[in-house]
């Protein structure tokens, strides 16, 4: 039996009883990347289960009326995976294949994340059962205000904080934080981040996540010593986090050259103009079509020549089965969990670096706690400072993962887990437990 065997085989054993033993999902890879950095945290291991077992989890009925005046159920969920170093962060996602272990994955990757960047939050995550293109706006307004006020017992501006993620934005946001503030009696604009600006977001959050991901980016093709001027990108999801940061990378002197959305895959060797290409995916709501480049075969994306390979879709995208064909000389992933562990050992030894997503995409939340912080002091920053101040901040933590990195011999994730997990089992330590 493989090492990786192994560590799936002990994981099942590991999951508790509320999921599904035969299908460990996104909570069972959580957990093997666990156990992968249990031997750095010297005496802080004894807290170790901890980071297995998240702190709280609700599961909750979404009734709504729909248009036609029928009734329509929905499950929802919210899970705090950990509040040691702070109030719960991580977004809310409207997808039809939202499952517990998944939310329960996100929202630990969200304990990392935050503490990898060392913003003051602990770990959150929520999401709806639900395929929100089949609802109308009226009925996705009514289904975020009952989700809102079901979770409302956990949420709260120094609680729990939910932001954007699949499938939700600024108006889910607004919506969110109106039904919170009519529930509490007072408006309370530090519910929820990702808000429009009037009603007290941040300038720079849209771009927050993929900036991020070029900048970790950037800072890791110094240290390998490939030049951003002429590299070839490839990036599978182009919203807001993968448009973003093939931009920025295109503006930086890069190529991109290969592109793969839920609408399809494209491909131009010479380059493609990815302001031109953000454009037709707002326009056509996909990639497919641009007139800028060719269609090729979903599976043939994965094989393309290319410097750089940014994942910024769903989780599991690259796997045993096509990692092998990875061309990239760096993998940078936008999305949450796209990686699977056994695909991150295949990549390792094709000599592959994988900026990770717990410090790669931690943009995104490093804007949301500047927005926290704007909405609590009602004092708002130029887009200039917060650009400056993210750009910053992820550079030190970069630096800071690339030298334990260094230092233990281990991978670029199981270094931003050392760092992570001796943050937060710090924090649990010096807070013993109660009663």
């Amino acid at each position: 039996m493989s090492v990786y065997e192994q560590s799936a085989l002990a994981t099942k054993h590991a999951l508790p009883s509320y999921l599904n033993a035969d299908e460990i999902g996104p909570w069972g890879t959580y957990l093997q990347q666990v156990d992968r950095v249990t031997p750095y945290l010297g005496s802080l291991a004894r807290w170790v289960e901890t980071l297995k077992r998240p702190k709280r989890i609700l599961v909750v009925d979404v009734p709504i009326e729909m248009d036609d005046g029928t009734i329509a159920h929905f499950e929802g969920y919210r899970v705090q995976h950990n509040l040691s170093r702070g109030p719960g962060k991580g977004g809310v996602r409207f997808h039809q294949d939202v499952t517990l272990s998944e939310v329960m994955a996100l929202s630990a990757w969200m304990s990392i994340k935050n503490a990898a960047v060392n913003v003051p939050y602990g770990g959150a995550k929520g999401g709806i059962r639900v395929d929100p293109r089949k609802l109308s706006k009226g009925e996705l307004e009514r289904l975020t205000r009952r989700y809102t006020s079901e979770i409302g017992l956990l949420i709260g501006p120094t609680k729990d904080i939910p932001a954007p993620d699949v499938n939700t934005n600024a108006q889910i946001m607004s919506w969110m934080m109106d039904t919170y503030s009519m529930n509490t009696g007072a408006t309370a604009t530090g519910v929820v981040t990702g808000k429009p600006i009037d009603l007290g977001g941040s300038l720079g959050r849209v771009e927050a996540t993929g900036r991020g991901v070029f900048t970790v980016g950037v800072e890791a093709a110094k240290l390998i010593g490939l030049p951003v001027q002429g590299a070839r990108v490839a990036v599978q999801g182009f919203g807001n986090v993968g448009g973003t940061a093939g931009r920025l990378f295109v503006e930086a002197g890069a190529q991109l050259v290969a592109v793969q959305d839920h609408t399809g895959s494209i491909y131009n060797p010479l380059g493609m103009d990815a302001a031109a290409l953000q454009e037709h995916v707002r326009e056509h709501g996909g990639v497919k079509g641009f007139p800028g480049a060719e269609a090729i075969d979903t599976d043939a994306f994965w094989s393309v020549d290319c410097d750089i390979l940014i994942p910024a879709a769903l989780e599991g995208q690259i796997n045993k089965d096509n990692a092998e064909r990875i061309k990239a000389r760096m993998v940078i992933e936008g999305a949450n969990g796209p990686t699977t562990p056994e695909a991150d050992d295949i990549l390792h030894d094709k000599g592959v670096l994988v900026l990770p997503d717990v410090i790669a995409n931690a943009g995104g939340v490093t804007v949301s706690y500047f927005e926290w912080v704007q909405d609590f002091s009602s004092f708002f920053w130029s887009e200039d400072e917060i650009n400056a101040r993210l750009v910053r901040i992820m550079q030190e933590a970069f630096a800071a993962v690339w030298q334990v990195a260094q230092d233990n011999k281990v991978s670029l994730r199981t270094a931003t887990f050392i760092v992570a997990c001796k943050r937060i089992l710090h924090a649990r330590e010096a807070r013993g437990l109660y009663p």
